[in-house]
């Protein structure tokens, strides 16, 4: 079989701008929608698709406190260095299982967050370190919860994939493809049922799309106006098979056309366009009890997990794809227009890598699980008063 690579000119700069329902398919390909072997680009667009976006964001900085923006791109270094040294520990064997790392999206969880109340609540699949600490989770308790210590968030007995907490409303961390997605729609009922202007907002990658878990789900929000935002965190490949490979309409901000919800297309890559993409939805939501599904194309430039070689990806296509990066973008926006000089900007990477330093320090004097552990937290726990 031959394998397909998606030229970088359809990959870096057609996804930002999706094709309508009536518009032809993009040029170099075939008659099954699959793009030529070829790993050209075309800079000129490239470089006008780049300077189109940094113009868009230094707009949206223009209207954002500099307290704000200070504080959103702390979390975004935060979340990177984080996922460094996450990857650090499991290649020192500290962490075991499935680590599935953030490197490259952080400006998804954090420009969500942005918009959110603290009482609203979150739900996410097994990547969901970046949303976790974005959520407000303590960046201690998530470190050492992946080192399976009982001062994790889970007490060690979740580990990566099922980071959770109540205090938070931080619902997981789910490791099945898109089984957050009804229980997302379920806690939606249940805040409209109880009269709260609480929203819920529901992360999934593309691959769960394909799943009718999701289209069930859609259907029953829309159907019963439910306050849900699902948000389709569109990193381009489901495990090591690409987004062409595995969808037939590969737009997925249009599948809401089938449920008649409002729906919008947002560059993930652009932590400000983000937050304002899921502020509007949330208005929705709270003001009107209407769900929505965002689709977020952004792109993960780490494996799928820690054990994925991502022998499916060039090197070429994911450089060409850092050449956006999120942090590298937002710093340098934030530079220009002169609201971070290069010593706070060192302060701040001091302060993130003392605290990541802290983190790992208690992961690694946090005890193990006791043993009888091992049958706590198998059966809800019901009072008899209840």
């Amino acid at each position: 079989m031959q394998l397909i690579f998606k030229s970088m000119s359809e990959l870096k700069v057609i996804p930002m701008r999706p094709r309508g329902k009536d518009e032809p398919p993009p040029p170099n390909s075939n008659f099954n929608g699959q793009a030529e072997v070829t790993d050209a680009i075309d800079p000129i667009a490239l470089k006008q698709e780049h300077e189109q976006r940094k113009s868009e964001q230094q707009e949206r900085i223009e209207d954002t406190e500099r307290e704000t923006l200070i504080g959103m791109l702390r979390q975004m270094i935060l979340i990177r260095r984080f996922e460094e040294k996450s990857a650090e520990g499991y290649s020192l064997g500290k962490i075991g299982g499935f680590c599935h790392l953030y490197i490259g999206q952080e400006a998804v969880a954090v420009g969500a967050m942005a918009a959110l109340r603290p009482d609203d609540y979150l739900l996410t699949s097994y990547r969901d370190h970046g949303h976790a600490i974005a959520k407000g989770m303590s960046a201690e308790e998530v470190m050492a919860e992946l080192y399976g210590k009982a001062g994790g968030c889970s007490a060690g007995k979740g580990g990566s994939m099922h980071l959770f907490d109540g205090d938070i409303n931080f619902l997981g961390g789910h490791g099945i493809v898109g089984g957050q997605i009804p229980l997302a729609t379920g806690v939606a009922f249940a805040t409209k049922y109880k009269g709260t202007d609480q929203v819920t907002l529901c992360f999934f990658g593309e691959a769960a799309v394909n799943q009718g878990a999701f289209h069930e789900s859609l259907n029953m929000a829309q159907l019963w106006k439910l306050p849900c935002i699902y948000v389709c965190e569109n990193n381009q490949y489901g495990m090591g098979t690409s987004l062409e490979r595995a969808m037939s309409l590969q737009d997925v901000s249009q599948k809401a056309c089938a449920y008649d919800i409002a729906s919008e297309f947002v560059d993930g890559m652009d932590v400000l366009a983000v937050r304002d993409a899921v502020g509007r939805a949330v208005k929705r939501a709270r003001e009107s009890s209407l769900p929505s599904l965002l689709e977020i194309r952004t792109y993960r430039f780490m494996g799928h997990s820690m054990s994925d070689p991502g022998n499916y990806r060039t090197r070429a296509e994911i450089e060409k794809h850092q050449e956006r990066d999120p942090v590298k973008l937002f710093t340098q926006n934030l530079k220009e227009k002169n609201l971070i000089a290069d010593a706070q900007l060192a302060d701040i990477e001091k302060s993130v890598r003392e605290e990541v330093e802290r983190t790992v320090q208690f992961a690694e004097q946090s005890p193990e699980p006791a043993p009888e552990e091992l049958y706590t937290h198998v059966y809800s726990t019901v009072s008899s008063e209840q």
